[in-house]
């Protein structure tokens, strides 16, 4: 079995992994690391084609670096998504920057190292703290949405790429978390709201919460500076 079926604190009746389910997640996120470094080197060898740079010999050290800024992603990722600057008194949290550290694999490395690495970031989410009451909710919630964050790759070399391609993952991680709201969490709706617009509302208030705070730390040129000085490193 990959999973087991419990009852919480809550008695929400919730699908835990196993063991055997936890090593098959583990391999998984593994095998998305190892794809979205095969995605980075396929962006960085065409910057470099397109600017002239040689890349004999780089192939290893690029795919150490890239493994590297990946992971780092993720675990710093993990550990900002637990502190909180915000908390709402009807659920939902503003953590510290967690959503732009996803977003910087994308940012770096393009569309594909983005999604795939979003997607193991919502894998190790799943392994640390899961909590799923139905099966498509899993896939909503851990794999869409947070995969969605990676589609700042979309503007890696737009001018402001950096804050759209966070405005880019955000909407998309929105559009997720609002669809599992409308359809697996309707009954949680504040009373007298529609399943829908409870849904709109409630991720609105966290997701566009964090955003916000972010786009103005973004907006410090030192700061955007600094994050494209250490894009420049990772591509180098």
């Amino acid at each position: 079995m990959l999973y087991e079926v419990i009852v919480n604190e809550w008695d929400e009746t919730t699908y835990v992994p196993t063991a055997l389910g936890n090593v098959l997640l583990a391999v998984a996120l593994v095998a998305l690391l190892a794809g979205a470094v095969l995605c980075a080197r396929r962006y960085a060898a065409g910057q470099s084609a397109q600017t002239g740079a040689d890349t004999k010999g780089k192939k290893t050290g690029l795919t150490a670096k890239q493994l590297s800024f990946c992971a780092m992603s993720i675990a710093l990722g993990t550990v900002l998504s637990n502190l909180k600057l915000f908390e709402f008194p009807f659920g939902g949290s503003v953590t510290l920057l967690s959503m732009l550290v996803i977003c910087l694999p994308g940012y770096f490395f393009g569309l594909g190292a983005g999604l795939m690495t979003g997607v193991a970031y919502g894998i190790l989410q799943l392994l640390i703290d899961p909590y799923v009451l139905y099966p498509m909710q899993l896939v909503v919630d851990y794999l869409l949405a947070f995969g969605a964050l990676g589609l700042s790759g979309l503007f890696t070399n737009a001018k402001y790429g950096l804050i759209k391609g966070y405005l880019a993952g955000v909407v998309g991680r929105y559009v997720f978390a609002v669809i599992s709201g409308w359809i697996f969490f309707g009954e949680y709706a504040w009373e007298g709201w529609a399943p829908l617009p409870y849904s709109l509302a409630y991720n609105a208030c966290y997701i566009f919460a964090e955003a916000a705070v972010t786009v103005v730390i973004l907006a410090i040129p030192a700061v955007r500076n600094g994050l494209a000085r250490v894009k420049s490193m990772a591509l180098s």
